[in-house]
């Protein structure tokens, strides 16, 4: 299942900083992650302080 990152986002950077397929990008005033590259891996949804990043 696809992971989205929520208005809940603070841009800190961790989840792009952690992702193994590099697929978390910086977008206007969140960041992205880009479906094609992800893995679903679930990283990012363990590291965000503020658990912005949820399953869709």
């Amino acid at each position: 299942m696809p992971y989205k990152i929520t208005d809940d986002c603070v841009s800190c950077g961790t989840c792009t900083e952690e992702c193994p397929s590099q697929a978390i990008e910086e977008d206007d005033d969140i960041y992205v992650i880009n479906q094609d590259e992800c893995t679903e891996c679930g990283t990012c949804v363990d590291v965000c302080p503020t658990e912005a990043i949820i399953q869709e």
